[in-house]
This record gives structure tokens, C-alpha cells and sequence, in this order.
């Protein structure tokens, strides 16, 4: 096997979109022949080596006037094409769409196929045209990473048996970070202003922390998503009058030296695939509460009461309550955070590609 070609819609930063860059330039500089099909170019995409080849497999401009039927079967068209004239030794497509696209185009072509799921199933994979598309299309493919055995065991058995569970790579400029020598008096979190994120009960919840410890402060960051979730924080803060100690810090670079020496790092997710802001915390050593959200990332990742506090979702009173316990028990919180830095011993980029390599060796053999 010389040949690996991935398939997603973009390059623009997001979760699937790294760890697919990190891979292709990972088996780039291994030897492989990589390539990465995508539908569109994005504004803010990661850069890739340079010698992984880009190819545009998306509608061209002409195609773009015409019905949504007509543009699913030039996609796919278009994709097939792809794989006659490069030839992989095996195909890997990356999310929901991409999948479905790579699963048909390559559906009498033989070639490996090796998809990847990257959410929640439940409520993403849960439509009509799902239920079409899955037991027509998933038989045809050879194997699945997973993030999570509940997005897993959310699938029918042979999927389940033809898969791994692989976590993300975590940055490396999160591992071997030093422990800090004092923590501050900062509760942090790290993510989009999303919805699904449920940063209005951190903030409910830290109102109700800092009347009992009034000299901590909390420090959200993250981009703007764009779906009113920022209005939402802020009308938040404005109506409990805690625009003092409660701050929405934006989007940074430089997490790695933002969070590291914060009290305890606080998530609040309803759901995820596998969050990459609680594996970083981890990574930091940061002391941890967090939701038991499904599809059962931070159940992946972490052990409660050995390595953090896991609480259900929506549970705003169990937040303030592990919050507090982090708080005013500090030799505790401390032990945690040092356990949690393990999880580098897992998730390195090195211990990840690996797992990646074995796995796509296998199915091309």
C-alpha cells in the first residue's frame, strides 16, 4: 500500500478537517503517495506538505445553476472520476457527506474503503435519506474509525466488528507543558460560542460559584459561531451584573499558555463527537468537570473521580457543585489534573498515526 487518497468537503479548521491534515502529512513524510479530494476550498483552511497533493473533485461553475438533484450526481460523478485517474490503494472519507459520496462513487470499483464517522450518530445520522443510505451503502465499506464506543454501538453489528476506535492526535504544543507552580483563581473553557456547547449554564451556574467564592473569576474562550449563542452569554452577563468576573475572551492562539496555570477547566457540552478542548485541558493538566455527554467522548477520555468530575448534561446544580469541589479541595484537584496529563501517553500524534497505519495496512492487505 503506496497510495492514500482522503475525501472530506474542505480544509477549513475544524475537528475532522486536523486530524485529516495531520495525517496526510504524517504518511507524506513516511513515504506514502498522499492525496486529499475535497468538494470546495475554505477561507481558513490548515496548511498541508507540500507534497500532498490537493485535488478538486467539487461542482464546477457551470454546475452551479443547476437542480440539487443534478449537482448530487455530478459530485459524485466527479469523484469516481477522481478514483479511476489516481488509482488509491484505498479511499477514506471523512464525515457524513463525504462518506455517503465516497461509499457510491466507489460502489462497483474495487478499492478499499475505510469511512470515518465524526459526531454524535444520534441526531446526525437519524434522517430520512440516512435510512435510505445506510444499509444500501455502509455494507460497502471495509472498515470505520470511531471516536467513541457510543457512536459505535450506535450502528449495526457488522459495522460495529469492522472498526477501531481511534481518539484524536492532540497538538503537541499541549503535551509536556510545566506544571504550573500556582494556580490562578480562573475557572476557563475552551470552544466555539455554540449552542450545543451550553455555555449559558456555565455562566448560570459560575453566578452562583462566585457567591460563595467571590475572588475567582471565569474565562470563556472561543470564536463567534454565528448562531446567537454569543447575544445569548452576553445578555447573560449584562442581566446578572457579572461583567466583572465573568469574561468572554474571544478566540485565541495561544491556549496552551492562556489555560495552563487556571484553576480547573470547566465542560458543558449536551453533546459531541470527541472533544478536542477537554483532551487539550487534560493534556495541560488542568483539574476537570465535565458533562457525560453523548456519543460518550469525555466517558472516552477520562475516568470520573480519577482523572476529573464527570456530571450529566444539563445538570446545572451538579456543575456548580463540582466546581465548588475542585475549588475547596485543591490537593484533590491537583491530583487530578496530574493524572489527567496520561492521556498524552495515548494520544500522541506518533501513538494516533500508528493506530491509523496499522488499521489502513490491514484493510489494503
Amino acid at each position: 500500500m503506496q497510495k492514500i487518497a482522503f475525501h472530506l468537503n474542505c480544509l477549513e479548521q475544524g475537528g475532522a478537517e486536523r486530524v485529516v491534515t495531520n495525517l496526510a502529512n504524517q504518511f507524506v513524510e513516511k513515504g506514502y503517495e498522499v492525496i486529499i479530494a475535497t468538494e470546495w476550498y475554505g477561507e481558513n483552511e490548515f496548511q498541508t506538505d507540500t507534497r500532498v497533493k490537493r485535488v478538486h473533485v467539487g461542482l464546477r461553475e457551470e454546475d452551479k445553476k443547476k437542480n440539487h438533484m443534478i449537482q448530487i450526481l455530478l459530485r459524485i460523478k466527479y469523484l469516481t472520476k477522481f478514483i479511476k485517474e489516481e488509482k488509491p490503494d484505498i479511499l477514506i472519507p471523512f464525515a457524513r457527506k463525504a462518506l455517503y459520496r465516497g461509499l457510491m462513487a466507489a460502489y462497483f470499483i474495487k478499492i478499499p474503503i475505510l469511512i470515518s464517522i465524526r459526531t454524535d450518530p444520534a441526531g446526525h445520522y437519524e434522517e430520512w435519506s440516512d435510512k435510505i443510505q445506510i444499509p444500501i451503502l455502509f455494507p460497502r465499506a471495509d472498515g470505520c474509525v470511531f471516536q467513541t464506543e457510543g457512536a459505535r454501538d450506535f450502528f449495526a453489528p457488522r459495522l460495529q466488528k469492522n472498526s477501531r476506535i481511534i481518539l484524536n492526535p492532540i497538538n503537541p504544543k499541549y503535551i509536556g507543558t510545566p506544571i504550573p507552580e500556582k494556580r490562578t483563581k480562573t475557572v476557563v473553557q475552551s470552544g466555539r460560542l455554540v449552542d450545543f456547547k451550553n455555555q449559558p449554564m456555565l455562566i448560570k451556574a459560575f453566578v452562583e460559584v462566585h457567591k460563595k467564592h467571590p475572588d475567582y473569576d471565569l474565562k470563556i474562550y472561543g470564536g463567534d459561531s454565528f448562531d446567537g449563542t454569543k447575544e445569548i452569554l452576553e445578555e447573560l452577563i449584562e442581566k446578572n451584573n457579572a461583567g466583572d468576573y465573568i469574561h468572554l475572551m474571544g478566540a485565541s492562539d495561544s491556549l496552551e499558555k492562556d489555560l495552563a496555570d487556571a484553576a480547573l477547566f470547566a465542560f458543558t457540552s449536551d453533546w459531541e463527537g470527541l472533544p478536542n478542548a477537554l483532551m487539550e485541558a487534560m493534556a495541560l493538566g488542568l483539574p476537570i468537570v465535565a458533562t457525560d455527554c453523548p456519543c460518550g467522548g469525555p466517558r472516552t477520555i477520562m475516568t470520573d473521580g480519577v482523572d476529573g468530575l464527570l456530571i450529566p448534561i444539563k445538570d446545572q446544580k451538579a456543575l456548580e457543585e463540582g466546581i465548588n469541589y475542585l475549588i475547596e479541595n485543591p490537593e484533590i484537584a491537583e491530583n487530578m489534573g496530574r493524572k489527567a496529563r496520561e492521556i498524552a501517553d495515548r494520544a500522541n500524534g506518533d501513538a494516533i498515526f500508528e493506530q491509523w497505519k496499522a488499521y489502513i495496512e490491514e484493510l489494503c492487505s
